[in-house]
């Protein structure tokens, strides 16, 4: 097999952009390879060091957390015309693991998931770096801010999720000023373009938000997670 017939199974390359995208192939392994790489860390982490449940399972939850968040990001009930959709719950999964362990887990996880996220469905389409990271990078991460709430009571997990999904939203509209103001749609009010990329990113990142929240205050959801935050944590 060529190396040309590889590289076409895990990317695509458009031709009239210049760009490449990977493929829904070349995706999938390379979230099978993350989770491998976690649980390969959470083995040898056990033989070296003395709290060796409590690393393992730390390594394991996160890389279940980090697996449904990128499962149901596919789940898009709302999808965007230029990117971006509102998934199912897709943002909480990241957010939970940084609640649950603190700043540090919570970047980590958050930044791999941000890696997953710009090869996802052909979203690589890079026009910079700096477009990248705000796009990608930058926001995503933000997700790992729940960390901060680490060991508050189970309402400030709402209010970390949403200061996370807030900056998520801060910096997809910052790339949105930067790169994508001439695909605003002709229908929008002219009136309203300065904010064009506010009112775009946080429509769906918000109504994601709302949902999320009205999962989070249903009781069984509160007494489930509360359990598997005791299972995870313990």
């Amino acid at each position: 097999m060529l190396l040309s017939d590889v590289l076409s199974f895990f990317f695509n390359h458009d031709e009239e952009w210049g760009s490449y995208s990977i493929t829904k192939a070349g995706t999938i392994v390379l979230a099978v390879l993350i989770l491998v790489l976690m649980i390969g860390a959470a083995f040898l982490t056990s033989r070296k060091q003395r709290n060796v449940r409590l690393s393992a399972k730390t390594l394991a939850f996160a890389g279940v957390g980090l697996a449904l968040s990128f499962a149901t990001s596919y789940v898009k009930i709302i999808p965007m015309p230029y990117g971006g959709s509102v998934t199912l719950f897709s943002m909480l999964f990241i957010c939970l693991i940084g609640y649950w362990y603190g700043v540090k887990i919570g970047f980590i996880t958050a930044l791999a998931y941000s890696v997953l996220q710009f090869f996802q469905d052909g979203g690589s389409y890079i026009l910079d770096p700096f477009q990248v990271c705000c796009d990608y990078f930058f926001a995503f991460t933000a997700l790992g801010i729940t960390g901060f709430f680490k060991g508050k009571k189970y309402n400030m997990l709402i209010v970390g999720y949403w200061i996370a999904i807030i900056m998520r939203g801060v910096f997809h509209t910052i790339g949105g000023y930067i790169y994508w103001m001439e695909y605003m749609p002709e229908n929008f009010p002219a009136s309203l373009s300065a904010i064009y990329p506010i009112v775009y990113n946080y429509s769906y990142i918000l109504l994601e938000g709302i949902l999320t929240t009205i999962l989070l205050v249903l009781p069984p959801v509160k007494k489930a997670l509360r359990k598997v935050q005791q299972i995870a944590t313990n």
